[in-house]
């Protein structure tokens, strides 16, 4: 017999991790413990979604409009990178855990795209569960290097525009290869996307916490897949009969409020 808990858990969860500077802040402290302690958020949260069973995990680490920020904190917020990969990427092996990088890669610094490389090779065999490290990530970029690779296979022959399609876009896509994800939670209240997957959460289910990242765990990731479990997801069809007589006379409260304490 199946368990039970694990009806409907989403395949791939992403999350936009938002809120470190605001926790920081509300406890009289400099932004960078709020990285400090997200860096732990994001360990418990690795763990518990391998423990869990879902198989991807996305995670909006660090967006190509991040470099404008105050150069000491863009310099903590590398430090605490390669503090990470250093101090964790063995442990992450051990657990079988696969490392995948997506966002522009040209530009990066090189004291960390080796880093975020070596990470990805050691772990490219590994099958437990997928973690998506979203660093030097923009969707409209990611969209518009998608459509730059398709426009040089129409100029060379190889393509006709006719033939380009949505799956053929999601093939030059930074994700290419991984399912949408079913899940997007975003945390600190704030209710936006934030220029995160935009082409691959077209159909995903929303979650927006009050809590901000660096209070993430266990019980905050599993309060949003309860709620993620009590969607009726559509894809576009009519609700399914079950699922139309269950619902309520009266509204539902915003997705926000109904996780929100």
């Amino acid at each position: 017999m199946s368990d039970p808990s694990a009806r409907k858990l989403p395949l791939h969860v992403a999350i936009i991790m938002d809120g470190n500077g605001r926790w920081a802040a509300r406890r009289g402290l400099p932004r960078t413990m709020g990285h400090r302690k997200g860096v732990e958020a994001v360990r418990e949260t690795v763990r518990a979604a391998g423990e869990l069973g879902i198989r991807y995990l996305t995670l909006y680490a660090f967006s190509s409009e991040n470099w404008s920020r105050p150069e000491p904190e863009v310099n903590d917020l590398m430090g605490l990178l390669k503090v990470f990969i250093r101090r964790d990427l063995a442990e992450l092996h051990r657990q079988n855990v696969r490392i995948r990088i997506i966002g522009d890669r040209w530009n990066l610094r090189s004291d960390v795209l080796p880093l975020l490389l070596e990470a990805e090779e050691t772990t490219r065999n590994n099958t437990a569960i997928t973690v998506c490290i979203a660093f030097n990530y923009g969707s409209r970029d990611e969209i518009a290097r998608a459509m730059q690779s398709l426009a040089v296979d129409v100029a060379e022959g190889r393509l006709r525009p006719e033939q380009i399609t949505p799956p053929l876009i999601a093939s030059r896509l930074d994700t290419a290869g991984i399912p949408d994800p079913d899940l997007v939670i975003r945390t600190s209240g704030e209710e936006r996307l934030s220029n995160f997957l935009l082409w691959q959460s077209a159909y995903s289910e929303f979650v927006f916490l009050p809590e901000y990242w660096p209070d993430f765990d266990r019980a905050l990731l599993m309060r949003a897949i309860d709620v993620y479990r009590q969607r009726d997801r559509r894809f576009g069809n009519v609700a399914s009969t079950s699922a139309a007589a269950a619902s309520p006379a009266t509204p539902s409260p915003p997705a926000s409020l109904a996780v929100g304490s």
